[in-house]
């Protein structure tokens, strides 16, 4: 299955002593192939490496299938492993690293007890994230502050994407494959692997995925910092006090690297946090309205039918995880 395409980006697997090797070998294979079908219509393919703690405490990669490209990746992924979540003491050196290259613009990504290292990092902290149900109280032990929700079997919130069980990869795989490839790459990679992708076609009405590696660091750390508080009042002021910038100056930059005035953002954001209580919750749109932000259900149901092309109602219908929740138009 050799594919000849450009890049569209470097997902690097974070190997550590244990690492379930089932899905570290597994995901590269499902990239491999969801590259294949996309070099075939002319698109792009998937780089993965293989990143490994040397003996000078640096991490250098292992495997990579494109060897020869330099550069770092833009998505990092830490499996789980079969004896259970890493130490405190084991997770702070791929903690450390994993924190810079979040700095530095990469998605971050976890399957099964891998969270526990990303949680690690602090960036979790007010978040949501899920891991493997049989870890659960032992994470809400040792990090009280995440937002843990084990029924789910992937998160996805924006600069963080965290997976559930042991075999969770087949489903964090697949929203990866999506998110850079597209939906159509993703449901051939689906059938060819024989995995069901039924309830992930809501990807279709494309989820929020920012951009983080347009080199702007002060408005990087803008987009960190909205990202767990945007269901509270957020006004421009605000986010340019927190880039160090006069408000024009960010005005001008936020949008040159994120391609979206700030406004717009924050509703993208808003929007990506009420389809997830529009799916898995029973609440009235009303009151998914206000737990995001808005202060007024009418307006948030203008910006929502305006980011998805659906009513909140609309959407509920056809991608609620139940079969009797309650519809509001």
């Amino acid at each position: 299955m050799a594919v000849d395409a450009r890049i569209k980006a470097e997902i690097g697997l974070v190997l550590y002593p244990g690492c379930q090797a089932a899905m570290v070998h597994g995901i590269t294979d499902l990239f491999a192939i969801a590259s294949h079908f996309s070099a075939e219509r002319g698109g792009y393919k998937l780089r993965v490496s293989h990143w490994e703690m040397d003996a000078a405490g640096g991490f250098t990669r292992g495997f990579d299938t494109d060897p020869g490209e330099g550069g770092s990746p833009q998505l990092l992924i830490v499996p789980g492993r079969l004896t259970g979540p890493v130490g405190a003491e084991e997770a702070v050196p791929y903690a450390r690293w994993l924190l810079d290259r979040h700095a530095a613009g990469a998605t971050l990504a976890s399957t099964c007890g891998g969270t526990f290292m990303l949680a690690a990092t602090g960036l979790l902290s007010g978040r949501p994230a899920t891991t493997h149900w049989l870890f659960a109280e032992p994470f809400r032990a040792r990090f009280p502050e995440v937002r843990l929700e084990p029924d789910k079997m992937v998160i996805e919130d924006g600069d963080i994407i965290t997976a559930g069980g042991l075999m969770a990869w087949t489903d964090l795989g697949m929203r990866i494959v999506d998110r850079l490839l597209g939906p159509t790459v993703m449901i051939e990679t689906g059938k060819f692997l024989l995995v069901d992708p039924s309830g992930r076609e809501q990807r279709h009405y494309s989820s929020f995925a920012p951009r983080l590696t347009h080199g702007d660091e002060a408005i990087l750390k803008v987009q960190h910092w909205l990202q767990g508080r945007a269901e509270r009042s957020v006004a421009v002021p605000d986010m340019a006090g927190q880039a160090g910038l006069e408000e024009r100056t960010f005005l001008r930059r936020f949008k040159a690297a994120t391609g979206l005035k700030p406004v717009e953002y924050v509703q993208n954001l808003r929007v990506g946090k009420a389809r997830e209580l529009l799916e898995f919750t029973r609440r009235s749109v009303d009151q998914i309205a206000w737990a995001v932000g808005y202060e007024d259900a009418t307006a948030f149901r203008r910006v929502f039918n305006r980011v998805m092309g659906l009513s909140p109602g609309e959407y509920r219908n056809r991608f609620s995880s139940g079969s009797e929740l309650p519809v509001a138009a």
